[in-house]
C-alpha cells in the first residue's frame, strides 16, 4: 500500500525519505547535509505541487518551514494529508518563528505536527525527525498487519465459495451415477425377461459404480498426498507400459464416445525411475479428460517421445480448448474450467491436481497448452529418464487360478452389506456363514472352522482388528486367511491390519475377482 497513493512498489522503497520543503536553496542543501550525517535519507521540493508528487510516491515524514506556508500549493498538500489511508498519520515537522500563532498552521489543522522553532540547533532537529521516522514505522507495522489481515479474509472467503463450489459439485457427481443404479436396481426388481436388456442393465450398473469409485478414490489420493501418506511403489520402468496400462484404463471411455485414438511409440526404450500404477493413473486421468472434453467422434493423439534427458507424454485433443485465463489455473485444486459446459462431462475439479501432484513425485512437470477455446488442448508430462540397470527384470505373476470351495466366515456389522456379500461368495460354491458382531464371530469360528475370514474393520463394541487378534492367538486358526473389509485405504490402515494380524487388505466395495484371488491361494 503506498503512503498517499497507488504506486505500492515504489512508496515502499521510499517509505524512510524526509520530504523537505526549505524557504531557499541554500537552507534545502544545508538541511541535507544535516540529515545525511545522521543517517537519514530526504529529498527536497522545488514548491509545494513538486512536494505534493514526493509524497504521493512515499514519504516518513514532512519538513517545512513556515515561511513556505504562503506559497500557491500548500492547500492541495493538505488535502492530501487530510485523506490519508486510515493506518497512515503523516508526521509533519515545521520549523516556525511565531509556533503555532502562524494562522495558516492553525487553519491546516494537521494531526500529527510537531513544531519546532526557527532558528533551531541540529541536534533537536536531528532527534525530532528520528523520533517522527519511528513513529511512521509503527504506522507500517500497523499496515503490514492490516493487510495480511485482508489477505487471510480474502484467503478464507476464497477457499469459502470454494468449498461451497465444491460441495455442490460432489453432491451433482455423486448423484449422477447413483440415479441409473437406482434405476438398473428398479428395473431388476420388475425382472424383465429379455435377459440381453437384463445384461445391459447389469453391465450398465457396473460402469455407474466403477464411476462412483474412481471419484472417491481420487478424492483419497488427494487426501493421502497432502498429508504425505502415499508411497511410491517405484521400479525401473519403461514408459511404453505406463502408455498400455493407462490406454487399458481409459478405453472404454474412449470407445463409448466414438473418439479416434492415435498412439506415437519412440524408436527407443524410455525408462524412468516411477511406480507404474500412479504414472498410469495420471496419464489416463489426462486421456479421460480429453474423451469427456471433446465432442463425440473427434481426435486423442497420445504420444511418448525423448526431449533430452527427459520423457514426455502428451495428450491432444480436439475438445472444447482452454480459454487463455485457466491455463495458469487448470490445475488447481477444485478447478472447474468452464461451468456453462454439459455438467455431465463435469467433474470434482480435482482429476488434474492430482496428475499435478502424482507427476511431481516423481521430479516430473505437467503442463498444459491451449490455442483457446474450440481449437483443443494438449496436456504434457516430463519427468526425468534414467539408465536401465543391468538387473534383470521381474516377470509378472501369473494370475491366481479358481480354488476349489472353502468355509468362508462373513464379519460386518452392517446387515444388508454382510447378507449381500455371504450371498455372492456363495454364489462361488463356498460354504458361507455371516455375523454382525466381534464377539459372535469369534463363537461362530469356533464351531465353524472357517478357511478365511472377510472381516469389517470398524464394528462397535469388538472391532475388526480385536477380532483378527484374538483369531491369531488361537493355534486352530494359524493358517486362516485374514481379510480386513473397511472404506479406509491408507497406508497407515493397511499397516495397522497386518499389525492385527490381517493377511490382506481390500477397500469397500471389494470387488468379486479380487475376493476370488484371495481365495484361490488357499
Amino acid at each position: 500500500m503506498p503512503v498517499l497513493g497507488p504506486q505500492a512498489e515504489a512508496a515502499r522503497s521510499k517509505s524512510e525519505r524526509v520530504v523537505v520543503l526549505a524557504p531557499t536553496a541554500r537552507d534545502a542543501e544545508v538541511t541535507a547535509q544535516l540529515l545525511a550525517q545522521a543517517g537519514v535519507e530526504s529529498v527536497s521540493g522545488r514548491d509545494w505541487p513538486h512536494v505534493e508528487g514526493l509524497l504521493r510516491d512515499g514519504a516518513g515524514a514532512l519538513m517545512l518551514a513556515d515561511t513556505t506556508l504562503m506559497a500557491p500549493g500548500f492547500g492541495s498538500v493538505v488535502k492530501l494529508l487530510q485523506h490519508q489511508p486510515r493506518w497512515s498519520n503523516l508526521p509533519v515537522l515545521a520549523l516556525c518563528r511565531r509556533g503555532l500563532q502562524s494562522p495558516v498552521l492553525r487553519q491546516a489543522a494537521l494531526d500529527n505536527l510537531t513544531v519546532l522553532d526557527r532558528p533551531t540547533s541540529a541536534g533537536v532537529m536531528i532527534s525530532a525527525v528520528k523520533a517522527a521516522l519511528r513513529a511512521r514505522r509503527v504506522q507500517y507495522q500497523v499496515r503490514d498487519q492490516i493487510e495480511s489481515l485482508q489477505r487471510a479474509d480474502m484467503a478464507l472467503r476464497q477457499a469459502d465459495r470454494r468449498k461451497d463450489e465444491f460441495l455442490a459439485t460432489l453432491a451433482h457427481e455423486l448423484r449422477n451415477p447413483l440415479a441409473p443404479i437406482r434405476s438398473g436396481l428398479q428395473l431388476l426388481m420388475r425382472g424383465p425377461e429379455d435377459e440381453a436388456q437384463r445384461q445391459h442393465v447389469m453391465a450398465m450398473m457396473d460402469r455407474q459404480m466403477t464411476q462412483l469409485l474412481r471419484l472417491i478414490d481420487d478424492l483419497l489420493e488427494v487426501s493421502r498426498i497432502s498429508t504425505g501418506k502415499l508411497t511410491l511403489q517405484r521400479e525401473e520402468l519403461d514408459l511404453k507400459r505406463v502408455v498400455e496400462t493407462a490406454l487399458e484404463s481409459s478405453g472404454p471411455l474412449v470407445a463409448r464416445a466414438g473418439h479416434h485414438l492415435h498412439v506415437s511409440w519412440p524408436d527407443e526404450v524410455l525408462w524412468v525411475d516411477g511406480d507404474l500404477a500412479r504414472l498410469a493413473q495420471a496419464l489416463s486421468n489426462l486421456v479421460n479428460n480429453a474423451a469427456k472434453y471433446t465432442p463425440d467422434g473427434g481426435r486423442i493423439d497420445v504420444t511418448l517421445a525423448r526431449d533430452g534427458a527427459q520423457g514426455v507424454l502428451s495428450v491432444q485433443d480436439s475438445g472444447v480448448g482452454l480459454p487463455a485465463d485457466m491455463i495458469g489455473f487448470v490445475f488447481d485444486m477444485f478447478a472447474q474450467v468452464n461451468r456453462s459446459l454439459d455438467r455431465s462431462q463435469g467433474g470434482l475439479g480435482i482429476g488434474l491436481a492430482l496428475v499435478r501432484s502424482l507427476v511431481a513425485l516423481h521430479g516430473g512437470l505437467v503442463s498444459a497448452n491451449s490455442p483457446g477455446v474450440g481449437q483443443g488442448s494438449t496436456f504434457t508430462i516430463r519427468l526425468p529418464l534414467v539408465q536401465q540397470s543391468a538387473a534383470p527384470q521381474l516377470q509378472a505373476a501369473p494370475p491366481p487360478q479358481a480354488g476349489q470351495a472353502r468355509r468362508v466366515l462373513v464379519v460386518d456389522d452392517n446387515e444388508d452389506a454382510a447378507t449381500a456379500l455371504g450371498m455372492l461368495l456363495s454364489l462361488g460354491g463356498h460354504d458361507v456363514q455371516v455375523e454382525h458382531s466381534g464377539a459372535a464371530a469369534l463363537q461362530a469360528a469356533a464351531r465353524f472352522q472357517p478357511q478365511a475370514v472377510f472381516c469389517d474393520v470398524g464394528m462397535p463394541g469388538m472391532d475388526g482388528y480385536q477380532v483378527a487378534t484374538a483369531l491369531r492367538q488361537d493355534a486352530r486358526f494359524a493358517g486362516t486367511l485374514l481379510v480386513a473389509l473397511t472404506g479406509r485405504g491408507s497406508e497407515d490402515d493397511k499397516k495397522h491390519a497386518r499389525e492385527a494380524g490381517f493377511d490382506a487388505h481390500l477397500t469397500k466395495p471389494a470387488s468379486e475377482a479380487a475376493m476370488s484371488a484371495l481365495l484361490a491361494t488357499l
